[in-house]
């Protein structure tokens, strides 16, 4: 039997990447090929994975299906996360040529290393990377960038916003953990379906118009959905820096409502529920709400994050300013552990007393009434309560 030959494929010398090389339609990417066929296909300028790559249609088209079909969204995680990414630019990379450049790295072999961190990194990030990352390459695919940043947004908040407050309605009307109930009074059911109706009518026709508005100021600010996401160090530090603008302004924001004439035009609606639950922390005046979502939304404006970002900011908040006004103290609640977070119990006090006295104007922490001296009362209160051995 004669000796098979072996196969040859043929290569051709790599143009400057200015000038994307071409492909010779004899190329089979199915094919593992040989280390000089990897400057052909990405150039050989420090084998540079570039997204520049050029060709025939037909090939390029294989290549796409070749990818998408064997190694698909899984590897452009893997490769997002362990900083090929960083010689990428960011639109391309994820919008047309992810595909391109996991291929060129993992099925071809290149003896460039990735960076060196990469290890570290993708183990810390892989996870949640994967789970946001395949979620967000069908969003991206089927929604535009205003699409998730606007009605997303919007879903993802009343999401979370309905999910988490209405069980504090049930725990009232059943008297489920009512002796961590800070207050003893129970709002009746046409009471909480009233708040449940005009919530629904503001937020349809506040807060969704707000987020459709003020999108360009995100998008100016350089607001992104493409991947990779942030590092976590990014995502953490920014949040941090929303809760500190957000307590500043949202205290003077809140303080000045307490003054005469806007409590009693304005702020008053948010107060006709002088026991709160969890769904009327957003109960309000149309223009308190605009009024006091600017401190909210003023930190992301003035750094254009991540749509990742910006959606793990808002879930934070409402979680907080839902609990805050859950009207229940538990032992897990989160005031028990976190050094200057205010909580339900701090926030209650704000809604029992007149809006001349009340004090208690923070959102989140309780530094910025500490600094202004406006907890003093409730601090005063607490005090009574340890040596009376009751709560008032």
């Amino acid at each position: 039997m004669a000796a098979t030959k072996p196969l040859v494929i043929a290569t051709k010398a790599a143009e400057p990447l200015a000038t994307p090389p071409d492909f010779p339609d004899t190329f089979d990417p199915m094919k593992k090929p040989v280390e000089k066929d990897y400057a052909m296909i990405v150039g050989q300028e420090e084998l540079n994975l570039s997204p520049r790559i050029g060709g025939s249609a037909d090939l390029r088209s294989t290549m796409a299906s070749l990818i998408e079909s064997c190694w698909g969204v899984c590897l452009s995680i893997l490769i997002s996360c362990i900083g090929v990414h960083d010689r990428l630019d960011i639109e391309d990379r994820c919008r047309r040529y992810a595909p391109s450049y996991v291929a060129a790295s993992i099925i071809l072999k290149s003896e460039r290393p990735v960076d060196e961190c990469s290890l570290i990194n993708c183990s810390c990030n892989l996870h949640v990377a994967a789970s946001y990352s395949l979620l967000s390459a069908y969003l991206i695919t089927h929604f535009s960038e205003f699409q998730l940043a606007t009605i997303g947004t919007f879903l993802i908040h009343e999401s979370v916003y309905f999910l988490s407050g209405l069980p504090t309605l049930y725990f009232e009307r059943s008297g489920l953990f009512r002796k961590y109930k800070i207050q003893k009074k129970v709002n009746t059911a046409e009471v909480q379906w009233r708040c449940i109706l005009r919530l629904v009518l503001y937020h349809v026709c506040v807060n969704l118009p707000l987020m459709l508005i003020s999108y360009p100021t995100f998008r100016f600010m350089g607001l992104r959905s493409s991947l990779p996401l942030p590092p976590w160090s990014v995502i953490v530090s920014q949040i941090i820096f929303y809760f500190i603008v957000e307590d500043f302004v949202f205290y003077w924001g809140h303080r000045i409502l307490h003054t005469k004439w806007l409590y009693q035009h304005v702020h008053s609606v948010h107060h006709e529920h002088a026991t709160p639950f969890g769904l009327t922390s957003e109960y309000a005046h149309p223009a308190e709400i605009l009024f006091l979502g600017f401190a909210t939304i003023l930190g992301p404006a003035l750094t254009g994050p991540h749509l990742f970002t910006l959606w793990l900011w808002v879930i934070v908040r409402v979680l907080e300013t839902v609990e805050a006004h859950s009207g229940y103290h538990f032992p897990w609640s989160p005031s028990n552990f976190i050094p200057l977070y205010g909580g339900a119990d701090f926030h209650d006090y704000h809604h029992r007393l007149l809006y001349t006295k009340s004090g208690n104007y923070s959102s989140t922490f309780t530094y910025v009434d500490w600094m202004f001296g406006t907890d003093k009362g409730y601090w005063k209160l607490k005090a009574v309560e340890e040596v009376e051995g009751k709560k008032y």
